[in-house]
């Protein structure tokens, strides 16, 4: 353990009052925790982001639900952070009414009763990069940049605590547990894993950085050892699952789907279950069924791993936040994946999907690759015209949570709903919330990658916001220069489409739910508006959308389909 914390050399910019336990401090008159690193882990000083976590009901872990509750934005899990810098044995690092929280803005909001309390530091990495700035955040190891869970960072034992935000307790937290390494799944007949180490990505970050893959094998890959195969290449959040959720055992999870953000299979508060979206897709079982199946195509399914110090992944494109992760995945992952797994390396024999952040980077990567890949079929994409940033256009408004000449009293700009249109979290709640997780853009979640994958950078080495996550208000510098280096992937189009035009035509297929829980269609009819109208080529694409009160993870066609579909493109 010692070794581990020594060769991380972890700190980071802000200071927080680290009170020493001499007893010198004055008693406060708030309710306060103070947490310390416990004597049996023989730390050296660490620096990172402080959590204190309660849960109201009885749980193993209150830091696995707070982090689930966030992730779903069910909000039943209060938490409250600040930063620590340099907190070592003998510190007591205070959390208290001052620090932010979500969804509670601080302890004087937390209702009085009984909670399970436990603290957490996730630990952060210094990072000396090419470009000149040196930052702090966190390194991944492979979970994904989840905070409750990544190897290294330091927990408490959760207790049982009564609390009254009114009084002035101290509650004592203390440090002293250590979340172990991930175990990556063994190999199988049917999936393999790579990993290796990013050159391009070492060299920006100053740091060993690194890049994966999960391969899903057709069924006759050992038995013609000569033969070569197309290939998929499915985009989605980091996971180390098989594609398409494949499993040879029999499961009870429903709607695996494409991403990994909502493929965690979860069924409660801890573990959440995925988004449906009305769809049709299958179980991983079922697939497994139909991919041994006789008669269905045989070819090669592949995720990427390509996780960076702000998210999960890194969307695919070169950021001068994240680094050159385009071209790390173009010139070193997809050479290495095609290598070593007999794959037919020729454009028509390439084909690429993905749902949500997945569906994204699958038209990203074909439009800026556009003589590479073979064609895209994407679900659900993220923003893909920033005009839509959800419901907020980041180019003409002036505030990212107040409807513009909404009447007096009118609610904010939501940021989810149900697919029945009822209103869930709100881009102010969700701006909180990152506000929490993480100062400076490292909150690993979905508004900071977009700053960090989209932006500028600040002078302070950390990714500019498009907007203030206290006030709303929008950085129109930073939208243009969104725009202007092509994130904004219908203006990329637009301005493009002399050259890269016949290259993509007959070559993108977009699933567009009507009632996405997160206003993701309307950047697609801007998309539509533009593709439909331009003739010349015309894209000779096609986009579906689905019925109405068809959400976020909506499809269709099951899994299974989707192959069959895809192979009658690039099988020939």
């Amino acid at each position: 353990m010692k070794n581990f914390l020594k060769n991380n050399h972890h700190c980071i910019l802000l200071i927080i009052v680290l009170l020493l336990g001499s007893g010198c401090t004055e008693k406060s008159d708030d309710l306060v925790f103070k947490v310390t690193i416990s004597d049996g882990l023989n730390s050296e000083s660490l620096t990172g982001r402080l959590f204190v976590t309660l849960s109201p009901d009885s749980t193993s872990e209150p830091r696995i639900a707070a982090y689930y509750s966030a992730r779903r934005r069910v909000a039943r899990v209060p938490f409250f952070s600040r930063d620590v810098e340099n907190h070592r044995l003998g510190d007591i690092a205070v959390i208290d009414a001052k620090n932010t929280g979500y969804p509670l803005n601080s302890l004087s909001e937390l209702s009085a009763g009984e909670y399970y309390v436990q603290a957490l530091l996730n630990v952060y990495t210094k990072f000396e990069r090419s470009d000149g700035h040196t930052i702090w955040a966190n390194m991944d190891q492979w979970e994904g940049q989840r905070w409750a869970f990544t190897p290294g960072n330091l927990t408490s034992t959760p207790k049982k605590i009564y609390i009254d935000p009114n009084s002035s307790e101290e509650i004592d937290l203390v440090l002293e547990n250590v979340i172990p390494p991930v175990e990556i799944p063994e190999d199988t007949k049917w999936v393999k894993r790579i990993k290796f180490e990013s050159e391009m990505l070492s060299k920006f970050w100053g740091h060993p950085m690194y890049l994966g893959a999960t391969v899903l094998l057709p069924k006759d890959y050992e038995d013609n050892p000569n033969k070569e195969y197309p290939v998929i290449y499915l985009q989605n959040h980091f996971s180390l699952d098989p594609p398409f959720g494949f499993t040879t055992e029999p499961t009870q999870n429903e709607g695996v789907g494409f991403d990994a953000l909502f493929v965690e299979n979860r069924s409660n508060v801890e573990n959440p279950r995925p988004y449906h979206g009305g769809g049709v897709k299958e179980t991983g079982y079922e697939f497994y069924k139909s991919w041994i199946s006789d008669n269905f195509p045989e070819l090669i399914v592949v995720t990427f791993q390509h996780p960076t110090p702000y998210f999960d992944d890194s969307y695919g494109v070169n950021s001068v936040n994240n680094g050159p992760y385009g071209d790390a995945i173009m010139q070193e992952l997809i050479p290495r994946v095609e290598e070593k797994f007999r794959i037919t390396s020729e454009p028509e024999s390439r084909a690429l999907t993905g749902g949500s952040t997945g569906g994204w980077m699958s038209l990203a990567l074909q439009v800026k690759h556009p003589k590479f890949f073979g064609g895209a079929w994407v679900y659900y994409p993220d923003p893909v015209d920033f005009r839509r940033y959800q419901l907020i256009n980041i180019y003409e408004d002036e505030n990212a949570f107040v409807v513009p000449n909404a009447a007096y009293g009118a609610p904010e700009r939501m940021m989810q709903r149900t697919p029945e249109g009822q209103p869930v979290t709100s881009v102010r709640q969700l701006s909180q919330m990152a506000r929490a997780l993480g100062s400076r853009g490292r909150s690993a979640a979905q508004f900071d990658i977009w700053n960090a994958a989209f932006g500028p950078i600040g002078e302070d080495g950390y990714p500019k916001r498009v907007w203030d996550f206290e006030t709303g208000e929008i950085d129109h510098e930073v939208a243009q220069y969104m725009r202007e280096n092509g994130y904004d992937l219908r203006h990329y189009m637009e301005e493009n489409w002399d050259e890269i035009g016949p290259d993509l035509v007959g070559k993108i297929k977009i699933y567009n739910p009507e009632m996405d829980d997160f206003f993701l269609p309307l950047a697609v009819y801007l998309l539509e508006d533009f593709l439909e109208n331009r003739s010349d080529p015309y894209y000779d694409g096609e986009i579906i959308h689905g019925r109405p009160m068809k959400g976020h993870g909506w499809s269709p066609i099951t899994n299974a389909e989707l192959v069959r579909e895809i192979y009658r493109v690039i099988g020939n």
